[in-house]
């Protein structure tokens, strides 16, 4: 049995939404302790700072980003059904993204637009990312290629993001993942070369 979430946990979470819907800037304490339903001052006793809010909501990205990658390794026995989850999440984040863009590169390009000093930890989420689907790329008996193969699909998974946000198109998404997952098929006869 899980217990309820704390104050601090549905702030962050608050928070976590807003940054991605509305972006770190627009959002205000006012606009998140609205969407919790707190006074201001009992905002500031769990966060003094708008800064101590993102770093928190970093953390909860990064541990569920975490979270979602261990769950791929298990569900999946394979490194190619591992990289097809990856190319999956676009479909099942679908209304999302075309709505929102990509959580993470959304939150990189606003705090670099502001050359803000938390940007390395916000791209820290990229990393876990990049790390995950070199070692799989490894696994598939890449090991030359991986790390250029892991920023490939971290590239072209971005760029999904970004042109399904811009034009709002659904299938688009289904067919660039679709490719995706035909392209990572591709790359196994190079196994046994």
């Amino acid at each position: 049995m899980t217990s309820a979430p704390t104050t601090r946990d549905q702030i962050v979470e608050a928070a976590d939404t807003l940054f991605y819907q509305r972006g770190y800037e627009k959002t205000s304490f006012a606009d998140i302790a609205s969407r919790v339903s707190i006074s201001r001052g009992n905002f500031y006793y769990h966060f003094k700072t708008k800064d101590d809010i993102l770093a928190a909501v970093i953390a909860l990205r990064a541990s569920k980003t975490q979270a979602m990658l261990q769950a791929w390794h298990e569900q999946e026995t394979t490194p190619l059904g591992r990289l097809c989850c990856f190319a999956e999440m676009l479909i099942q984040n679908r209304h999302a993204i075309q709505r929102f863009g990509c959580p993470v590169g959304t939150l990189c390009t606003e705090l670099a637009k502001v050359e803000h000093p938390s940007q390395g930890d916000a791209s820290m989420i990229f990393g876990q990312f990049r790390h995950w689907l070199r070692e799989q790329f490894e696994a598939l008996g890449l090991a030359a290629r991986a790390e250029h193969l892991a920023m490939h699909l971290l590239a072209r998974s971005q760029g999904i993001a970004v042109l399904a946000n811009a034009f709002n198109d659904e299938a688009f998404i289904r067919y660039e993942a679709g490719l995706i997952k035909d392209w990572l098929q591709s790359l196994l006869p190079e196994r046994s070369q």
